[in-house]
Parts: structure tokens; sequence; C-alpha cells
């Protein structure tokens, strides 16, 4: 699924794009959208753990602090993101669905993966 939202956005024009990643992990689709050309990306999870490898792996790639913030969950500013990626579970997906929605300007792009099949629907419905 993490290939999934990195191809996806090696589709998107990222230009000028502030770009936040939910569940973050490593920081790969962020790193990638800054490696795209996003202004911003910034990364959120609820692991410490995965926040600390997120930013080692933004240094790998040259990207500074500055350019890839992170957070806790309950540490994020209200943010509004050009373009939302979470490549997390189906359930957080549906649970968080109106904070996420939030988070995205009107007309802006959410890209969810994480998610079984059998499980689209649901999380569709969460969304519409």
């Amino acid at each position: 699924t993490t290939a999934l939202g990195r191809e996806w956005l090696d589709g998107q024009d990222l230009k000028d794009c502030n770009v936040l990643d939910v569940g973050c992990g490593s920081g790969i689709l962020a790193i990638a959208a800054r490696v795209l050309g996003a202004k911003e990306g910034v990364g959120t999870d609820v692991d410490v753990q995965a926040l600390e490898a997120s930013r080692d792996n933004a240094g790998r790639n040259n990207i500074g602090d500055e350019l890839f913030p992170l957070y806790l969950p309950e540490d994020l500013p209200q943010v509004q993101a050009d373009v939302l990626v979470a490549n997390i579970l189906a359930g957080p997906l549906v649970s968080l669905a109106p904070q996420l929605s939030s988070l995205v300007i009107s007309g802006g792009r959410l890209a969810l993966s994480g998610i079984l099949s059998e499980q689209g629907d649901e999380v569709a419905a969460a969304y519409a």
C-alpha cells in the first residue's frame, strides 16, 4: 500500500502544495511528496519511534526539519493541507474521517490506503 501511495503521489502535480501524511511511519510518503516538488511535507504519527524514523529518513534525503515538521496527533497544529495521504488501517480511517476531512482545503486531494478490498465501501462512505 505504501508503493501505491507513492505511485499516486507521482501522478499528482504537487508544486506549491502542502502535504500532510497521517500515520507517517517511516515518512516515505511525505518525503516522496517533497522530492516530487511539494512545498512542505508534514507528518503525524501516534508512535514516537515512527517520528524518529521519519526524521532520520528525511535527513538521508536532505530534507531539513523546517520542511518536514513532525507531530504527535495531539500536537498537530490545525493545518490546511492541499494533499492528505493516510496509509493506515480501515478502522482508524473511518473513526478519523471528520477530523481528517477537516484538515484538507476545499478542493484538496485525499488519498487513503491500507484498506482491504472488502473495507473499501465502509471507508468511502465515511468520507462521502
